[in-house]
């Protein structure tokens, strides 16, 4: 499984940025895709899930600001950011998991500004 995360950019607090996780390979095989950051300093924290079934789970500071959806066929994942705050700066990566294995994206570089 390969990962092609992209998206990111320079916005203003408050604003909105939508991040696409693109999935290609041995997609059918997939258990779930997930969206990670990492902000400078700083350790990397899971900050969404998107399930095979559909079911998504999020960090509970982004709750209420990011939506994680799936495209129909499975291969793209986004992550609608919405109201975004400095906390949110950081390298965005995309991750999934398949029987056991874990697969990395390369980051996307998110930045906020004050």
């Amino acid at each position: 499984v390969q990962l092609q995360a992209s998206g990111g950019g320079l916005v203003q607090a408050g604003g909105t940025l939508r991040l696409s996780c693109e999935a290609s390979g041995s997609i059918s095989s997939l258990d779930s895709i997930n969206w990670y950051r990492q902000a400078p300093g700083k350790q990397r924290e899971w900050v969404a899930v998107i399930t095979w079934l559909g079911t998504t789970n999020y960090l509970d500071s982004v709750k209420g600001r990011f939506t994680i959806s799936r495209n129909n066929a499975g291969n793209t994942v986004d992550l609608q950011m919405n109201n975004l705050n400095v906390d949110d700066t950081g390298l965005y990566y995309c991750n999934a998991r398949a029987a056991g294995a874990v697969y990395w994206g390369q980051g996307t570089l998110v930045t906020v500004s004050s």
